[in-house]
């Protein structure tokens, strides 16, 4: 009944059946381990955002990355702005209006700076291309309390223009070129100053877990259809034979 099987027509397609089972599972697997590494960083973010704050020095130093868990930690440090630079972070989103963020070093006893991101300000009325409107820089000595922030990748040329320096990424290390003095790896996004300031604070970014789980369920659910649509066109194949085979039988002599 299922002899047709072993022909090159149905060999050949029990093997792709089984290539695209293998790869859909393939495919399975890649967005579960997918999903558990999204569920790694948010469970890093969690434990970061909870820990009590410290010290921004002792989680961050000069020309080097901080550690991918000490990102979003509550930090504090005290210092006095450097009202001669302004750094204008573009392309960046609030209320779903583009416009900038401001960053400014703040400079520590020991000689050396951090950049503080003091918050969002709308786009110049000519628009994006020009300067905005900054607030103006607090000064003498300033206590900050806020997240500390990594690197962000890919951070391309920095702009000079209207007494500030414009980039498209935040990446202390590269700033730090323009500047005359040490900068921490890490950058803070201010959450409460003292003396006071507008700042937004930054809200942690999680990774969204719930597309993996629905490619998982996805891709292995296409792979079973693979498998059933393989053998459910064998099951009609062999009955509608067999059908053809007992139709056209001899009748038998009574």
């Amino acid at each position: 009944m299922y002899r047709f099987l072993g022909t090159p027509r149905w060999l050949g397609l029990a093997a792709l059946s089984l290539a695209l089972c293998a790869g859909m599972v393939g495919l399975g697997y890649w967005q579960l381990q997918r999903y558990h590494q999204r569920a790694a960083i948010n469970d890093r973010v969690d434990a970061a955002v909870v820990a009590p704050p410290v010290p921004v020095t002792d989680l961050s130093r000069p020309n080097t990355t901080p550690a991918d868990e000490l990102e979003y930690r509550q930090v504090t440090v005290s210092g006095v702005f450097d009202p001669s630079v302004v750094v204008l972070a573009r392309g960046r989103t609030l209320d779903n209006k583009v416009g900038f963020e401001v960053l400014v070093p703040l400079r520590l006893a020991d000689g050396s700076a951090v950049l503080v991101d003091r918050g969002w300000v709308p786009p110049a009325a000519s628009g994006l291309n020009a300067r905005p409107a900054v607030p103006s820089t607090p000064s003498g000595p300033v206590a900050v309390t806020g997240r500390l922030r990594l690197p962000e990748s890919s951070p391309g040329p920095v702009d000079r223009g209207d007494g500030a320096l414009e980039v498209r990424r935040i990446d202390p290390s590269r700033i730090a070129r323009d500047l005359t003095y040490p900068v921490l790896g890490g950058w803070i996004s201010a959450e409460h100053a003292d003396p006071g300031f507008t700042a937004v604070p930054a809200e942690p970014e999680r990774q969204p877990t719930w597309m993996n789980v629905a490619y998982v369920i996805q891709w292995w659910l296409f792979a079973g259809m693979a498998l059933f649509g393989y053998f459910w066109l064998a099951r009609k194949e062999a009955v509608t034979g067999d059908a053809e085979r007992g139709g056209g039988a001899l009748p038998s002599s009574g």
